[in-house]
């Protein structure tokens, strides 16, 4: 077996994105003798006569770490080329600082259509999915902001974001009251399959992509008043199923298995954040 297979075998076998660190760490010794071939089999360059220095072996090792990184990086540039090339319905993208396994998007539909027979997705509220959204786009941001661009208190949903592990605190802002700070995580960019936060779409996009949404909610669903909920002004509505968002982690490589932290969680972001 080639180590390019090799490679792809651990991504697809892998439930978290693999980074080059680990690759490197885990076929590190197979990578340097198929080098040493390639090397071998080359013409040896002629050296003029000189006295030759011993080198230092810290920078050997700093070399040597460098050089089967470039070479990792290389055989899973063309891992992904073969993909991006055949008549595929995955691809290996780059996810979070590492790599994995995707459906195309053309093929989304139809992967969907079956993934809702089977285990249930992680799902968001609509009032989650916005609350998460002002995160994204504003990060690092204060609840007090994220309230007041979503005109409603967003103390609860930022729980159970918090909790979900797709925000976490960044420091206090250094104003009256300290307010912490909010940004999205590693997980964040898991589960939603983005490289890093430039590959969020823009505000427009994600504004017409919302309402396309919400209208199709306001089809299915009943006219309801707040009154009708029983709510005052500026609550958030009930949790209902129907107002819901699918992250479904197996579109785009996503994994879909979600366990919910103790509700002490909170509690623990905040204090670390304090001590930091």
């Amino acid at each position: 077996m080639s180590l390019k297979a090799k490679i792809e075998a651990v991504i697809y076998a892998s439930e978290e994105p693999v980074t080059v660190a680990q690759l490197t760490s885990l076929l590190g010794e197979e990578a340097e003798a198929e080098l040493a071939a390639q090397e071998s089999a080359q013409p040896p360059l002629e050296l003029e006569s000189e006295t030759i220095e011993k080198p230092d072996e810290k920078k050997l090792a700093r070399e040597r770490d460098k050089h089967l990184r470039d070479y990792f990086r290389s055989l899973l540039d063309q891992l992904i080329a073969d993909y991006s090339n055949g008549d595929r319905g995955l691809e290996i993208r780059e996810v979070a600082g590492g790599y994995r396994l995707a459906t195309r998007p053309e093929y989304h539909d139809t992967v969907r259509g079956f993934v809702k027979a089977l285990k249930p997705p992680l799902r968001l509220t609509l009032q989650s999915l916005e609350t998460l959204a002002v995160i994204a786009y504003k990060q690092p941001v204060t609840a007090p902001e994220i309230s007041e661009i979503r005109g409603v208190d967003s103390s609860g949903v930022l729980g159970s974001l918090l909790m979900r592990k797709l925000i976490t605190t960044a420091g206090r802002k250094q104003v009256i009251g300290r307010p912490i700070l909010y940004k999205t995580t590693k997980d964040f960019l898991v589960r939603f399959g983005l490289k890093d936060i430039n590959e969020l779409p823009s505000i427009e996009e994600f504004e017409k992509m919302a309402g396309e949404l919400n209208e199709a909610i306001q089809e299915e669903m009943p006219m309801e008043t707040d009154e009708d909920n029983g709510l005052r002004a500026g609550d958030e509505p009930p949790h209902n199923i129907a107002d819901e968002a699918i992250v479904d982690g197996r579109l785009s490589g996503l994994d879909p298995n979600y366990e919910e932290d103790n509700p002490s969680a909170l509690d623990a972001e905040i204090q670390a954040s304090e001590k930091g």
